[in-house]
Protein backbone atom coordinates (compact mmCIF):
# COMPACT_ATOMS: atom_id res chain seq x y z
CA UNK A 1 0.00 0.00 0.00
CA UNK A 2 2.64 2.62 1.02
CA UNK A 3 4.25 1.88 -2.67
CA UNK A 4 1.07 2.70 -4.37
CA UNK A 5 0.69 6.25 -2.16
CA UNK A 6 4.19 7.05 -3.41
CA UNK A 7 3.25 6.22 -7.00
CA UNK A 8 0.00 8.17 -7.06
CA UNK A 9 1.91 11.35 -5.13
CA UNK A 10 4.12 10.95 -8.13
CA UNK A 11 1.69 10.77 -10.79
CA UNK A 12 -0.32 13.63 -8.96
CA UNK A 13 2.64 15.82 -8.80
CA UNK A 14 3.61 15.20 -13.01
CA UNK A 15 0.15 16.35 -13.77
CA UNK A 16 0.25 18.96 -11.47
CA UNK A 17 3.97 20.18 -13.24
CA UNK A 18 2.59 19.47 -16.39
CA UNK A 19 -0.34 21.40 -16.16
CA UNK A 20 1.68 24.24 -15.02
CA UNK A 21 3.65 24.02 -18.14
CA UNK A 22 0.87 24.01 -20.37
CA UNK A 23 -1.51 26.53 -18.84
CA UNK A 24 0.36 29.71 -20.30
CA UNK A 25 -0.18 28.05 -24.06
CA UNK A 26 -3.78 26.63 -23.53
CA UNK A 27 -4.50 30.57 -22.32
CA UNK A 28 -3.10 32.05 -25.18
CA UNK A 29 -5.52 31.13 -27.25
CA UNK A 30 -9.55 31.51 -27.21
CA UNK A 31 -11.93 29.19 -28.72
CA UNK A 32 -12.17 29.91 -32.33
CA UNK A 33 -8.87 31.10 -32.61
CA UNK A 34 -9.43 34.38 -30.97
CA UNK A 35 -6.41 35.59 -28.76
CA UNK A 36 -6.27 35.67 -24.92
CA UNK A 37 -4.08 39.34 -25.82
CA UNK A 38 -8.02 40.53 -26.65
CA UNK A 39 -8.29 40.84 -23.12
CA UNK A 40 -5.54 43.05 -21.96
CA UNK A 41 -6.61 45.28 -25.30
CA UNK A 42 -9.77 46.14 -23.29
CA UNK A 43 -10.00 47.23 -19.30
CA UNK A 44 -13.31 46.47 -16.78
CA UNK A 45 -15.24 49.52 -18.17
CA UNK A 46 -14.88 48.05 -21.80
CA UNK A 47 -12.33 51.08 -22.86
CA UNK A 48 -10.12 49.68 -25.88
CA UNK A 49 -6.35 50.23 -26.37
CA UNK A 50 -4.33 49.69 -29.74
CA UNK A 51 -2.24 46.52 -30.34
CA UNK A 52 1.24 47.71 -30.00
CA UNK A 53 2.52 45.38 -32.44
CA UNK A 54 0.01 44.17 -34.19
CA UNK A 55 1.80 44.89 -37.39
CA UNK A 56 4.20 41.94 -36.49
CA UNK A 57 1.86 39.34 -35.40
CA UNK A 58 -1.39 40.51 -36.76
CA UNK A 59 -2.78 38.82 -40.47
CA UNK A 60 -3.00 41.00 -43.47
CA UNK A 61 -6.59 40.87 -44.47
CA UNK A 62 -6.42 43.21 -47.46
CA UNK A 63 -6.09 46.90 -48.29
CA UNK A 64 -8.31 48.97 -50.27
CA UNK A 65 -7.75 51.80 -51.87
CA UNK A 66 -9.72 54.76 -52.16
CA UNK A 67 -9.48 57.84 -54.50
CA UNK A 68 -10.83 61.14 -53.10
CA UNK A 69 -9.79 64.19 -54.77
CA UNK A 70 -8.57 65.88 -50.97
CA UNK A 71 -6.33 63.08 -51.02
CA UNK A 72 -6.06 59.16 -51.55
CA UNK A 73 -6.13 57.00 -48.93
CA UNK A 74 -4.77 53.14 -48.31
CA UNK A 75 -6.71 51.09 -45.95
CA UNK A 76 -4.87 48.41 -44.83
CA UNK A 77 -6.91 45.78 -42.41
CA UNK A 78 -5.18 43.74 -39.86
CA UNK A 79 -6.80 40.69 -38.25
CA UNK A 80 -5.47 38.92 -34.70
CA UNK A 81 -3.96 35.57 -35.26
CA UNK A 82 -6.74 32.91 -36.35
CA UNK A 83 -8.97 34.97 -38.05
CA UNK A 84 -8.82 34.24 -41.84
CA UNK A 85 -9.02 30.61 -40.41
CA UNK A 86 -12.05 30.29 -38.30
CA UNK A 87 -14.15 32.70 -40.80
CA UNK A 88 -13.26 30.27 -43.93
CA UNK A 89 -14.64 27.57 -41.71
CA UNK A 90 -17.31 28.90 -40.18
CA UNK A 91 -18.68 31.97 -42.44
CA UNK A 92 -18.56 34.40 -39.65
CA UNK A 93 -15.74 36.39 -36.97
CA UNK A 94 -15.18 34.44 -33.53
CA UNK A 95 -15.76 35.90 -30.55
CA UNK A 96 -12.68 37.68 -29.49
CA UNK A 97 -11.53 38.97 -33.11
CA UNK A 98 -9.77 42.02 -32.89
CA UNK A 99 -9.56 44.28 -36.81
CA UNK A 100 -7.03 46.70 -36.66
CA UNK A 101 -7.40 49.29 -39.78
CA UNK A 102 -4.62 51.56 -40.85
CA UNK A 103 -6.03 54.73 -42.62
CA UNK A 104 -2.81 55.58 -44.54
CA UNK A 105 -1.99 58.74 -47.00
CA UNK A 106 -0.36 57.84 -49.89
CA UNK A 107 2.22 59.65 -52.22
CA UNK A 108 2.80 58.42 -55.96
CA UNK A 109 4.97 59.33 -59.01
CA UNK A 110 5.96 57.73 -62.05
CA UNK A 111 7.83 55.18 -62.41
CA UNK A 112 9.02 52.51 -65.67
CA UNK A 113 5.59 50.30 -64.29
CA UNK A 114 3.32 53.38 -64.50
CA UNK A 115 1.75 55.69 -62.07
CA UNK A 116 2.88 54.11 -58.97
CA UNK A 117 1.24 54.74 -55.35
CA UNK A 118 1.97 53.94 -52.31
CA UNK A 119 0.84 54.47 -48.39
CA UNK A 120 2.80 56.94 -46.34
CA UNK A 121 2.32 57.85 -42.96
CA UNK A 122 -0.96 56.96 -40.90
CA UNK A 123 -3.89 59.33 -40.49
CA UNK A 124 -6.09 56.99 -38.18
CA UNK A 125 -6.41 53.63 -36.95
CA UNK A 126 -9.78 52.05 -36.04
CA UNK A 127 -10.31 49.02 -33.87
CA UNK A 128 -12.44 46.92 -33.77
CA UNK A 129 -13.35 43.92 -31.17
CA UNK A 130 -16.21 41.26 -32.03
CA UNK A 131 -18.38 40.60 -28.65
CA UNK A 132 -20.70 38.25 -29.51
CA UNK A 133 -21.44 37.98 -26.05
CA UNK A 134 -22.78 41.86 -25.02
CA UNK A 135 -20.08 42.41 -22.26
CA UNK A 136 -19.92 46.23 -21.90
CA UNK A 137 -24.26 46.57 -22.53
CA UNK A 138 -24.03 50.37 -20.92
CA UNK A 139 -20.73 51.20 -22.87
CA UNK A 140 -21.87 53.42 -25.64
CA UNK A 141 -18.21 52.03 -27.86
CA UNK A 142 -19.88 48.71 -27.33
CA UNK A 143 -22.83 47.33 -29.74
CA UNK A 144 -23.90 45.43 -32.86
CA UNK A 145 -21.19 42.33 -32.01
CA UNK A 146 -18.48 44.40 -31.48
CA UNK A 147 -16.52 47.08 -29.46
CA UNK A 148 -15.14 50.17 -31.38
CA UNK A 149 -12.24 52.17 -31.49
CA UNK A 150 -10.69 55.40 -33.10
CA UNK A 151 -7.39 56.35 -32.99
CA UNK A 152 -5.63 59.70 -34.56
CA UNK A 153 -1.93 60.08 -35.89
CA UNK A 154 -1.17 63.38 -33.57
CA UNK A 155 -2.32 61.21 -30.13
CA UNK A 156 -2.03 57.26 -31.51
CA UNK A 157 -2.40 55.80 -27.95
CA UNK A 158 -5.61 58.00 -27.19
CA UNK A 159 -9.11 55.97 -28.19
CA UNK A 160 -11.07 59.71 -29.30
CA UNK A 161 -14.75 57.96 -30.07
CA UNK A 162 -17.27 58.82 -27.86
CA UNK A 163 -20.44 56.61 -29.26
CA UNK A 164 -20.31 54.21 -31.69
CA UNK A 165 -23.65 54.86 -33.40
CA UNK A 166 -22.22 58.31 -33.76
CA UNK A 167 -18.57 57.91 -34.71
CA UNK A 168 -18.01 54.32 -36.87
CA UNK A 169 -21.40 53.07 -37.73
CA UNK A 170 -22.22 55.50 -40.25
CA UNK A 171 -19.62 54.02 -42.67
CA UNK A 172 -20.08 50.78 -41.90
CA UNK A 173 -24.09 50.53 -42.97
CA UNK A 174 -23.02 49.39 -46.36
CA UNK A 175 -21.20 46.51 -44.60
CA UNK A 176 -24.32 45.29 -42.00
CA UNK A 177 -25.11 41.88 -44.10
CA UNK A 178 -21.79 41.03 -43.46
CA UNK A 179 -21.04 41.35 -40.16
CA UNK A 180 -20.67 45.77 -40.75
CA UNK A 181 -17.30 44.58 -42.24
CA UNK A 182 -16.20 44.92 -45.60
CA UNK A 183 -15.41 41.43 -46.27
CA UNK A 184 -15.22 41.38 -50.14
CA UNK A 185 -12.20 43.68 -50.11
CA UNK A 186 -10.70 40.33 -48.02
CA UNK A 187 -9.38 37.58 -50.53
CA UNK A 188 -7.91 36.01 -47.26
CA UNK A 189 -11.85 35.33 -45.90
CA UNK A 190 -12.46 32.80 -48.74
CA UNK A 191 -11.33 29.79 -50.24
CA UNK A 192 -8.17 28.73 -50.25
Amino acid sequence: MKGNGHLMTSRYSILTFSLALLTPFLAATLPGGAQNDTLDLVDAKGNIRKPADYRDRYQVLGVYTVLDPKGNEMHYTYASPGTAEFYRQNKRFADGTVLVKDVLATSHTRLTTGDAHWAEGTKVWFVMIKDDKGRFPGNPLWGNGWGWALFKSDAPDTQIATDFKKDCLGCHIPAQETDWVYVNGYPVLGVK
